[in-house]
């Protein structure tokens, strides 16, 4: 089952692409509720580069590492990557009058509902729009 969210981040195109890749930049918007956080984010854009974002609850309970390779970078207009279960995500990003849409599509997993993957991804998704925004102003 595929899943898909969106947002629209009233911000420019170049400042929406660049958060999305800039290791620290993700470490400021990368997870999904405050009680957690992304300590690291390493990654190589290209097309069979590989990356690793480290998931951790901040109070050292639990964590992960959210890694996979990109399989296609469209700079300014799309990012593909495959997640380490094999699992392929898609996210384009489209200039808009308002600012830039950012759509995700990934392919859900069995282990939690498809819900609380929308919810968790959406949330993580939501971040990165308070983050970009902010830095905007």
């Amino acid at each position: 089952m595929n899943i898909s969210i969106e947002t629209e981040v009233n911000a420019p195109l170049r400042a929406v692409w660049d958060a999305w890749v800039t290791p620290e930049d993700i470490t400021q918007w990368n997870f999904a509720i405050d009680e957690w956080c992304c300590p690291r984010a390493e990654l190589d854009l290209v097309a069979g580069g590989r990356f690793n974002y480290r998931m951790e609850a901040k109070d050292g309970s639990a964590g992960f590492d959210f890694e996979g390779e990109f399989t296609d970078i469209n700079p300014y207009q799309s990012i593909h990557f495959k997640l380490g279960d094999d699992r392929e995500v898609e996210v384009r990003f489209t200039e808009t009058q308002n600012g830039v849409r950012v759509i995700e599509k990934f392919e859900a997993e069995d282990e939690n509902t498809a819900e609380q993957q929308r919810q968790g991804w959406l949330s993580i998704l939501n971040n990165f729009k308070q983050h970009v925004e902010s830095k905007s102003k």
